[in-house]
């Protein structure tokens, strides 16, 4: 019976985190969320509050996948540039877009501080663990000395981010590997050859 339950649970989030990032949280209605996780009402709320209460678990489930993803090529072996690399080309479903990004378009939940926060805190999150990667490669002599960590890590997300837009606007994933590309070109003159 437990095992059930939670079984139920997780279809109701998965399905939400889906809707979301496909319809954005207005196209998300409770009846989308049952059909698509198989469940009735009287299951939806039994586990959650209602659509807030399942946006809020898919919300924070998305910022947790997106977090462990960006940690585990952040945090694995290598210099700063391959580190750096390693984040900015790893495989993305990217024609979805980002299932965090996206949800920092949407205006109701930009609107929501509950919605909201799990969103504005992985994205900070980002940008720090990036900005402490490129300063210990700064640190090691690996990038130019004058490079500014915290701006360099915010342009790099703004680049991945970007990189969506353009690859969901011309429908081709070729439009994001040249930005995120482009931004390794900038880092990659001070890095040392072997790094690369």
């Amino acid at each position: 019976m437990y095992s059930r339950l939670v079984n139920t649970s997780e279809r109701l989030v998965a399905a939400t985190r889906e809707l979301l990032w496909e319809r954005g949280y207005v196209g998300t209605s409770p009846r989308a969320i049952q059909a698509r996780a198989g469940a009735g009402q009287g299951s939806m709320y039994h586990h959650f509050a209602g659509k807030h209460g399942l946006a809020l678990a898919a919300v924070g489930r998305s910022a947790e996948e997106l977090r462990e993803a960006a940690e585990a090529v952040l945090g694995g072996p290598g210099t700063a540039y391959q580190q750096v690399r390693g984040y900015l080309l790893r495989e993305r479903d990217v024609l979805r877009g980002c299932p965090v990004g996206r949800l920092a378009m949407d205006p109701e939940i930009v609107a929501d501080d509950a919605l909201r926060a799990p969103v504005e805190e992985t994205l900070g999150w980002l940008c720090d663990r990036l900005a402490g990667v490129i300063g210990q490669g700064v640190a090691d002599g690996e990038f130019d000395r004058g490079l500014d960590p915290e701006a360099t890590a915010a342009a790099l997300v703004a680049v991945v981010q970007g990189g969506y837009v353009l690859a969901r606007a011309s429908a081709s994933p070729a439009a994001f590997e040249t930005a995120v590309r482009g931004a390794l070109a900038l880092l990659g003159p001070a890095a040392p050859e072997t790094a690369r």
